[in-house]
């Protein structure tokens, strides 16, 4: 059995899940602070979660083909995202990002604005506020939505099978090597593969739900 799709899922959700934390975090602190068009900025940054997986491969393909503005700048570079490791890696990050900038937003809202009202009145500047107050307080919503994120890339497979295709060793992951499997007949083959997608999926659950209980009880302490 090859378990190259393992490995490649397992560094392509890690690689989306840390552009994703950071890009995640700025997006949410980006449409806190804005007073107009919120509402338009927060439906582009969520339109990835509600749309179809192969749609949103779709318009990676528009952005990134070689008939595209992006795409021949690559090509002039001899470089290139469609059917490569690192459009995998895009994809990835793409849909994931919506769960990040939700959970995000979300714990940044339920912090106690009369805290940041009193180290405004101290002298804190924002993004000091930001980083020492917002962040921390915030830590167990983050780390929650870090974790669904990764989860939700290593599991990513209409967006992945539209930009990066279905190459052995290169960008076929494990949701991909299902299809595969299925589509080749070798239902044995398939079943070992959804049996590895669902252990990993399962322990990555029951992380996030210790970790929960865990800060849960250092709130209560």
């Amino acid at each position: 059995m090859d378990i190259s799709p393992l490995w490649i899922s397992l560094k392509v959700a890690l690689l989306a899940t840390f552009f994703t934390f950071f890009g995640g975090i700025y997006a949410a602190r980006l449409v806190m602070k804005m007073k107009h068009y919120r509402g338009l900025v927060d439906g582009i940054f969520t339109l990835p979660l509600v749309l179809p997986p192969t749609v949103v491969g779709f318009f990676l393909l528009l952005i990134f083909g070689k008939n595209s503005f992006i795409g021949q700048i690559l090509a002039f570079f001899d470089a290139g995202v469609v059917f490569s490791w690192v459009g995998a890696v895009i994809a990835s990050t793409v849909v994931s990002f919506p769960l990040m900038y939700r959970t995000a937003r979300g714990a940044f809202e339920q912090i106690d604005s009369n805290l940041i009202y009193a180290a405004q009145t101290i002298g804190m500047s924002n993004r000091r506020i930001f980083w020492r107050l917002i962040i921390p307080l915030s830590w167990p919503g983050i780390a929650a939505g870090a974790i669904l994120a990764f989860a939700r890339a290593l599991g990513e497979f209409g967006a992945t099978i539209m930009l990066a295709g279905n190459i052995p060793g290169k960008t076929r992951t494990m949701s991909v090597a299902v299809y595969s499997a299925v589509q080749a007949g070798d239902r044995a083959l398939a079943y070992r593969w959804v049996g590895v997608i669902m252990v990993i999926s399962f322990v990555i659950i029951i992380l996030m739900n210790y970790w929960l209980s865990y800060q849960n009880r250092l709130a209560k302490n």
